[in-house]
């Protein structure tokens, strides 16, 4: 039985202290890999450190956050192209639009976002979509630029069935992590009438732990909680919704090599 954590940070300060523990306790729970987005300019490096210490367990994506996206995004959109021109990245990512408690560079985020999208078509790359409080905004970008090519994760997935199912039918995965866990999050719901077959699974480490360590620092070793409880939602067992969702990254991110 193996894990893929499809959205962690581990190169955050949070895991500073400890990192050696926290991949230990990640393989002991048959987590087989790890996916870390990229945030802004300054996360590049530490990202990439991580991944040269433990290649065969992190890979790295590249992309600026909607919530790191201002008046000089063109500047540094200029800098992630160098990156994305000199060495690979697994996908382009955390990319999006974010309108939960501010509008003002909506536009700003809606371009960066269409910018980005045309690079993952460029690479032939995923790209991994943060959507808070902006769903339907992201999904009529998506469909713009959707050419049969792009494929991807919703990351932290939490809005409703319809829009789940307006997601699936542009070939993209929903990105389940901790929410589902929490009592009236609603997310039980749309899991239980969506397939396996379009879930990944993901931690966003270190934020977002699923219960029982909701409030604590999230961790990929927790990312068997959030699958048991996808597997009491489906009436099925542990081993049926790790095989499902491994194969699903799998498909997103291309074949695993360890």
């Amino acid at each position: 039985m193996e894990f893929i954590d499809t959205h962690a940070h581990l190169y955050a300060s949070e895991f500073e202290t400890d990192i050696v523990q926290v991949m230990e306790r990640s393989r002991e729970q048959h987590v087989s890999k790890i996916y870390m987005p990229n945030i802004d300019l300054d996360t590049i490096e530490k990202m990439l450190i991580l991944e040269a210490k433990y290649p065969n367990l992190c890979a790295a994506m590249l992309g600026i956050h909607p919530c790191h996206i201002g008046n000089d995004f063109q500047e540094q959109l200029a800098h992630i192209a160098t990156w994305l021109a000199k060495r690979s990245f697994v996908a382009i990512g955390e990319i999006g639009i974010d309108l939960y408690q501010n509008k003002a560079y909506q536009a700003q985020q809606e371009e960066a976002l269409a910018i980005q999208l045309t690079w993952a078509q460029q690479y032939q790359l995923p790209v991994v979509l943060h959507c808070r409080a902006s769903t339907r905004a992201t999904l009529q970008i998506l469909e713009k630029y959707q050419d049969g090519n792009l494929r991807g994760i919703f990351h932290c997935f939490s809005g409703s069935l319809r829009e789940a199912e307006q997601i699936i039918a542009l070939g993209f995965y929903l990105g389940i992590g901790g929410v589902v866990t929490f009592k009236n999050s609603g997310l039980d719901r749309v899991v239980a009438a969506t397939d396996l077959n379009h879930l990944v699974l993901e931690t966003d480490a270190p934020y977002l732990a699923p219960t029982p360590h909701r409030g604590q620092r999230n961790e990929p070793a927790y990312l068997r909680h959030i699958a048991a409880k996808i597997a009491d939602i489906k009436a099925t067992d542990l081993e049926t919704v790790a095989r499902i969702t491994t194969k699903n990254a799998t498909n997103v991110f291309g074949s695993i090599k360890l």
